[in-house]
């Protein structure tokens, strides 16, 4: 007796809220070929993502959460299927993506520092606390030219 697997079917409903991705951002990623070209359910006519399918839009979408241009996105699903073939693109490509997010991470880190010393200053203000107040003042506008340089 032989054991058989019933792959699940999704709805594009269901495919757009298991991967976070709205339904017409799903629609544009096959019109524009991130994605291959998703079945159609014989009688409805209607996209059925398939469990690989799925698998697919996962990390599609987190390489969108990335910041990834959609440009890099299809190249990046295009060269999985040549394999260790293309690994130093996709090597180049993740790096690339990798350094951007360390850089935007570095500023949000500072973005918070801001926000941590403006509640101070504002406390500081609240209490009658004019140095303290100031010198939070002088923190934060040092802050202010790490995040923009010609300032």
């Amino acid at each position: 007796m032989t054991a058989t697997t019933t792959e699940h079917t999704y709805t594009i409903k269901e495919a757009a809220a298991l991967t976070g991705l709205p339904a017409s951002t799903l629609r544009y990623y096959e019109s524009i070929g991130v994605i291959a070209p998703i079945g159609r359910g014989e009688s409805s006519g209607h996209r059925v993502y398939t469990d690989r399918d799925m698998n697919l839009l996962v990390g599609v979408a987190c390489l969108a959460a990335t910041g990834m241009s959609v440009s890099n996105m299809r190249r990046y699903v295009e060269n999985g299927g040549l394999g260790v073939a293309a690994a130093e693109e996709q090597i180049a490509l993740l790096t690339e993506r990798a350094d951007r997010l360390a850089i935007e991470a570095r500023q949000i880190a500072v973005r918070q520092q801001y926000i941590s010393i403006k509640i101070a200053y504002w406390r500081a203000a609240a209490a009658g606390d004019d140095a303290q107040a100031e010198r939070l003042a002088v923190e934060a506008r040092a802050l202010v030219k790490q995040l923009n340089p010609a300032s």
